[in-house]
């Protein structure tokens, strides 16, 4: 079995650990029945490792109780960058390892719903743990909207951006949050209605700031460069700014600008979101 997952873009602000947004970059994984074990990869990670302890053969070994299978990894989601990498990787391995919930699984793997979420169901979505259990359900998203990434060349490791979250949220930060979250959802479905403030949060972003101070003027760049709204993407340091067909090239070329001026070495790049999500075929094409 053959399964193509895309990236994601998870928190989108103030939608913590409940709102993700499925990208156009993919995790291929191909699994083929075999006498013993056997790994092969390419793309993101593959330098670092390609043995019986890969993330993706621990995934397929768990799912099918043995290691007689022979695994192929191709990955164009960079790792620890806040793209949704391991729930993409999570996803492709269990689907093509023949699980037949995907999204429960690797939901409850993770603790919390929003990348598997994107990454099983495509476009926007918002993902919850009820009693356990992932839960999902698609949102409305303006076909309209395309979005500019920003991919600095360091690492972020999602334990060490969760290290610096506080433990307890005060009141008017909880209404806070739950407000530009509903002006976000809204901003999202129609992009007339979107605005900079619908991302802002006083939850994650600001905290993880410390972590990656260029941040913030990054940021500001793309939404001074007509980005309707911009954000961190997951734990970062990856940053997303929503934009339209007319504006994602400019922003995209003055969140380099902007690199360049904060020496920050990187990528920047529009991309469109994914609607499929997980797609499976009896094998490679």
């Amino acid at each position: 079995m053959h399964a193509r997952v895309p990236a994601s873009s998870a928190n989108l602000g103030p939608g913590f650990d409940t709102l993700a947004l499925a990208l156009q970059l993919y995790t291929e994984v191909s699994v083929t029945p075999a006498e013993s074990f056997s790994i092969t990869t390419e793309g993101h990670g593959s330098h670092l490792f390609a043995g019986p302890e890969h993330f993706a053969a621990r995934v397929v070994r768990a799912v099918r109780g043995n290691d007689r299978f022979a695994i192929h990894v191709s990955s164009e989601v960079p790792m620890t960058r806040g793209l949704g990498s391991s729930a993409s990787m999570a996803v492709a391995a269990a689907a093509a390892a023949g699980h037949d919930d995907p999204f429960s699984f690797v939901a409850a793997m993770e603790g919390h719903a929003d990348n598997a979420a994107a990454a099983v169901f495509g476009g926007f979505v918002t993902g919850a743990m009820v009693n356990g259990v992932g839960v999902a359900r698609r949102l409305q998203l303006d076909a309209d909207l395309r979005f500019v990434i920003v991919i600095p060349d360091r690492q972020l490791r999602t334990a060490e951006a969760r290290g610096v979250l506080p433990r307890m949220v005060a009141l008017e930060d909880v209404v806070f949050e739950l407000g530009r979250m509903g002006q976000l959802i809204a901003g999202m479905a129609d992009h007339r209605l979107l605005f900079a403030a619908a991302t802002e949060d006083k939850v994650h972003q600001r905290q993880r700031g410390a972590l990656f101070p260029e941040a913030k003027p990054l940021m500001d760049a793309m939404v001074e460069a007509g980005a309707l709204a911009s954000c961190w993407s997951g734990a970062g340091p990856t940053l997303l700014a929503m934009c339209t067909d007319d504006t994602g090239e400019v922003v995209a070329a003055a969140a380099q600008a902007a690199m360049v001026e904060h020496q920050v070495a990187g990528t920047a790049r529009t991309i469109a979101p994914d609607l499929q999500g997980l797609v499976v075929t009896e094998q490679a094409s």
